[in-house]
């Protein structure tokens, strides 16, 4: 369930989107001109046909007609070509192109015989800047930037990962759950560290009562013990003297598995989180695929949910390769570390089934930061940075490690009463100083930060916006980022100075702008897209004030063409919030016609997810969908409700413990906008959302049935028990702590509520939000009795749809409901 944004109308022009204006109000209230986009392709303009009739038929067919975007970008090592990936036509195989700025058109596919010497992207730089190392297909290359010159370093069936290039000249890299080191004057390979999940050699397990009585009444089995002890105890002694033969291998007990492990820049250090290998590490629940090609059912394993989850915690371990030795770092140094950080939640639980709960101080299970690499190690390898987590998801520290006493140093701790975000959680070290810099949402924004380990944290960042894709210079003199300063949907790139914290805008594109410095600091490689216009790549000069220049043209003539509707951005009043809610609203010119007065609301999926931006939606097939029935006469409205991204944190957390509430009453707002300024008739309004959206249509629909005249709920959660952990439990808690949120948050509990058409539809072979939430569902309206609603299922797909005929069917369905009941 999880996941772009007004400016001057020369750059709109350039970047081949709709015509927009700036407010003359507060940034805060910027709007996009709803008029008919004026669209250019290089020197042409091409007016949109406005007698061209927009169909299911067209905008549910494979996209492949729109154009292919260009994906996955990065700059080539001479800063003047840029490398992107495109989709094939009719074929989902991706091929690598490289374009140099000095020449025309898109760029050439590079030729499988030339690919791994520039399939380079995220290679990791020697200190002086003169060589680079990356992975390709599993084995480490090395590429020389002054010769230009490739080496491939490894030549085997493992998969090598995380290379480095080491503080004395060696190269290393990491195999499974071993490290290398390599000398690239002898070609010498030395295994630096082996983590086996085993016992130690040697150490005797636990034996049962009846291993023991064996070893008693068999004397073979106690003399093949004594053996293979001596045995082990002879090697160790060897390695122990023979230094040629020595390896670090380190036991960690059986039922383990390394999370993450960082080898330091000098190689004698290693930083390793262990957990144990849980039940629900392997898949537990199973999902029935019923189209298969030897026509057989197939049970599919897939997750666990957060009803079944159990506690989980990680040991974070410092290994001493020079010595062999291993320390167990301990969290209780981190503040909080014990604090029962749940208890008002327990307590208010507790209370309803008539107990008292005691509230009490006990150690927290506590894990490395997921979802990203958690271990950074100063380029001089004699500090290192962690950042870790609580499993209860209130709690967030950066450490530090002291290594002389073997102990976590805590250096910012991050508490929320609801939840840590999974994003601004960017960190990492300055090279020329013990210094770290990091994102933080303590002051309600993510906002950059940079902290000596020895002193105070400085904000070099401040304001209502969000920073994100963090890029030092190489001067450590400024970083680059993006942001929505300027308004809440516009996301541009700035750079702020790290010693006077001043921000300087770098793009001003309105939209969306994603970037990249390039390696000479010189350009900004930018994707940029609109309302109406999908991405395309930009070429900016930072030593000019020119406009940037588009750099691909991959967008077809045809969708060009096409008489799409530029949604308006507006900021709707709340009276449950100082903040306005941004959507996005789709109108026809004139009121006239079958459709006048009436209206849909689109509700976006994923919760924490932005769609009235100003830049290119991720919902693509619904804004042209949205187009379409603004052609016919329809009003429609998407809205940012509370818990969507790019607000801040209390909007973000707004839902905590009671989800589709806040949510509800921001929909609810939205039809009486609706009413008052857009003609709507309240009594034909209609609702559809799919995954996070379904689940909204669902307790719209059944907590305030007077709102909606007909509703479709699409892959949805209708009981966040059966979701997954890492989501549901920031929100909800667990079901074992807090089974009133889970209740009071689940569309299941209130159907009876129903009394308006309601279409589901739902996928069979969604391994995000199971099937069975549909069909527990389904059978809860059976048995309430329910009618005037009805349940369409889509067999081969999965979370989401990938087949154009299941799409065609799902919208005109969609359609056919609010034809009908509007």
């Amino acid at each position: 369930m999880k996941y772009t944004l007004l400016a001057a109308s020369v750059s709109l022009l350039l970047s081949a989107c709709v015509s927009t204006t700036t407010s003359t109000q507060p940034e805060s209230a910027a709007t996009q001109n709803s008029a008919i986009p004026q669209q250019v392709k290089g020197d042409e303009v091409v007016n949109p046909n406005i007698d061209t009739q927009i169909t299911l038929e067209k905008v549910m067919s494979d996209p492949d007609w729109m154009g292919r975007a260009p994906e996955q970008w990065y700059w080539g090592d001479d800063s003047n070509t840029i490398f992107y990936q495109q989709k094939r036509e009719g074929n989902p195989t991706r091929d690598l192109f490289s374009k140099s700025l000095a020449e025309q058109g898109n760029g050439d596919k590079v030729n499988y015989t030339t690919l791994h010497k520039v399939a380079d992207k995220g290679a990791v730089q020697s200190a002086d800047g003169s060589k680079e190392l990356y992975v390709f297909k599993g084995n480490v290359f090395l590429k020389d930037l002054q010769a230009k010159s490739v080496s491939q370093l490894t030549h085997t069936s493992a998969v090598e990962t995380q290379p480095m290039f080491l503080t004395n000249g060696d190269i290393a890299y990491r195999a499974g759950n071993v490290f290398y080191s390599l000398n690239l004057t002898t070609g010498q390979l030395r295994e630096l560290a082996n983590l086996k999940m085993t016992n130690t050699p040697g150490k005797a397990k636990a034996k049962t009562y009846i291993a023991k009585e064996q070893h008693k009444l068999i004397k073979f089995v106690a003399l093949q013990e004594r053996n293979a002890t001596i045995a082990a105890d002879k090697e160790q002694d060897i390695r122990d003297v023979n230094d040629t033969i020595a390896t670090s291998t380190f036991y960690f007990g059986e039922g383990k598995r390394v999370v993450q492990a960082q080898l330091s820049p000098t190689g004698d250090k290693l930083i390793v989180s262990v957990a144990k290998d849980m039940p629900w590490s392997k898949p537990e629940d199973i999902m029935p695929n019923y189209i298969t090609s030897d026509a057989m059912i197939d049970p599919q394993r897939v997750r666990y949910r957060v009803s079944d989850n159990r506690q989980y915690q990680e040991q974070v371990y410092l290994l001493d390769l020079v010595n062999d030795a291993q320390y167990l770092l301990g969290f209780d140094s981190l503040p909080g570390f014990d604090e029962d950080v749940l208890a008002s939640v327990r307590k208010e639980n507790y209370a309803r089934d008539g107990k008292t709960y005691e509230s009490k101080k006990a150690p927290r299970n506590i894990h490395l930061m997921q979802y990203q690499q958690a271990i950074k190690w100063h380029k001089d390898g004699e500090h290192v940075a962690v950042m870790l987590e609580a499993w209860d998801n209130k709690d967030r520290w950066i450490a530090t490690i002291d290594f002389d006493n073997k102990t976590l140093v805590n250096q910012h701790r991050l508490h929320d009463d609801a939840w840590i975000n999974w994003d601004f959680n960017d960190f990492g070290w300055f090279n020329n100083s013990a210094t770290l810099y990091y994102l933080s949402e303590e002051s309600g924004y993510g906002h950059l930060y940079v902290k000596p380990i020895d002193g105070k944290a400085k904000a070099l960042t401040s304001g209502r916006y969000e920073v994100r894709q963090l890029t030092k210079t190489q001067d450590e003199s400024s970083f680059y980022f993006q942001a929505n300063k300027k308004h809440p949907g516009i996301y541009e790139v700035y750079k702020v100075d790290v010693d006077t914290a001043k921000v300087t805008a770098v793009t001003d594109l309105g939209g969306n702008n994603s970037y990249a410095l390039s390696p000479d600091e010189t350009k900004l490689l930018i994707e940029h897209s609109t309302t109406t216009m999908p991405p395309e790549l930009y070429v900016q000069n930072l030593r000019t004030k020119m406009a940037p220049t588009r750099v691909t043209y991959t967008v077809s003539d045809e969708f060009l063409a096409m008489p799409w509707t530029a949604p308006t951005v507006v900021e709707i009043p709340s009276k449950h919030s100082e903040q306005g809610i941004y959507s996005r609203v789709y109108q026809p010119k004139e009121q006239t016609g079958p459709n006048a007065g009436k209206a849909v609301m689109f509700v976006h999926g994923a919760g924490y997810l932005q769609n009235s931006h100003l830049g290119w939606s991720g919902y693509f097939r619904e804004f042209m969908f949205h187009s379409m029935l603004v052609q016919q006469g329809y009003t429609v409205i998407d809205m940012d409700y509370r818990a969507s991204k790019g607000y801040g944190r209390d909007w973000r957390t707004a839902i905590y413990r009671h989800m589709g509430k806040p949510e509800v009453e921001d929909m609810l707002t939205g039809v009486d906008w609706l009413v008052a300024n857009a003609d709507i008739d309240k009594d034909k309004v209609g609702v559809y959302g799919g995954s996070y959206g379904g689940f909204l249509t669902l307790m719209a629909l059944f907590k305030e049935p007077d709102t909606f005249a007909a509703g479709s709920a699409l892959r949805l959660v209708s009981d966040w028990t059966s979701y997954n952990h890492g989501y549901t439990s920031n929100i909800l808690n667990t079901p074992g702590d807090d089974p009133i949120a889970f209740e009071r948050s689940s569309p299941i509990y209130f159907a009876e509520g129903l009394t308006k058409p309601l279409l589901i539809n739902a996928p069979m072979v969604d391994d995000n939000v199971f099937f069975q939430d549909s069909v527990r569902l389904v059978q809860r309206l059976i048995e309430l009795e329910k009618e005037n609603w009805e349940t369409a299922i889509y067999p081969v797909e999965p979370h989401g749809f990938v087949q154009p005929s299941s799409w065609l069917d799902e919208y005109r369905r969609i359609y056919k409901l609010f034809e009908t009941h509007l």
